[in-house]
């Protein structure tokens, strides 16, 4: 799983994103992102086989959801930040 801030001089979208990140790390290998346009970085996600790219935005900021993104579907689908880990956990575990 990677999660990748949309923009890494924004503060407070890279604190929710570091603690999004560290929740899922205690479950999951993570990686963390913050280099380059969020399109090369879903590319360089892509390259390495990360199954999920989870997008920390400006709506998050005020909805608190992600957007998550499947490497094998490219489907993105918004979702609430609460319901990140286990959505992961269905999807990898089968349940």
């Amino acid at each position: 799983v990677a999660v990748l801030p949309l923009m890494k001089n924004k503060e407070n979208i890279v604190e929710l994103a570091r603690g999004l990140y560290q929740n899922l790390s205690y479950r999951h290998n993570c990686f963390w992102d913050v280099s380059g346009a969020i399109g090369r970085r879903y590319r360089r996600m892509d390259e390495a086989g990360t199954p999920f790219c989870v997008t920390v935005d400006f709506q998050s900021l005020e909805d608190e959801t992600i957007t998550i993104r499947n490497r094998d579907t490219m489907d993105q689908i918004r979702m609430p930040i609460t319901e990140v880990a286990a959505y992961i956990d269905k999807e990898v575990n089968g349940y």
